[in-house]
């Protein structure tokens, strides 16, 4: 049986198809460069769904707030990130009544989350794989004849 990695995405709104054969020969960096690379579309997509059930507006609003009066000192804005003012928002984008306890902290991990690495991103600090540019992933270019 063939070793691979696989994902597949096919819905309305985004199809992707991700493949890498795994052999004895595939090194563990191109194992790690590919997964990497998966990493970019699935946040993208998981903050778009979220955006789709909260109003991640009033967050990212909070968000702003912070960074300019934090300005950009990591630990500062951390701190700032898990206090109160993004507890608050975070705490009213989930209070909906047709959701149930559970679902209202799942989602507001998500929301934690997001602010956590929206806050960071926009300090220049890395939060996570997707973020690192990998010359192995991009498509060669064609030679000339």
């Amino acid at each position: 049986m063939e070793e691979s990695i696989q994902f597949i995405a096919n819905t309305k709104s985004w199809v992707s198809i991700k493949k890498l054969k795994v052999t004895e020969q595939t090194d563990p960096r191109s194992i790690m460069e590919f997964l990497g690379s998966l990493g970019t579309g699935l946040d993208r997509k998981v903050e778009e769904s979220l955006g789709k059930i909260v109003e991640l507006e009033k967050l990212d609003s909070v968000l702003d707030e912070i960074l300019g009066e934090t300005g950009k000192n990591p630990g500062d804005i951390i701190r700032e990130v898990n206090g109160r003012k993004v507890s608050a928002i975070v705490n009213e984008l989930v209070e909906k009544p047709e959701w149930q306890k559970g679902e209202k902290k799942e989602v507001s991990e998500f929301l934690k989350v997001y602010a956590m690495k929206k806050a960071l991103k926009n300090v220049k600090v890395r939060v996570d794989y997707s973020e690192i540019k990998i010359p192995g992933m991009k498509k060669v270019k064609k030679a000339k004849v």
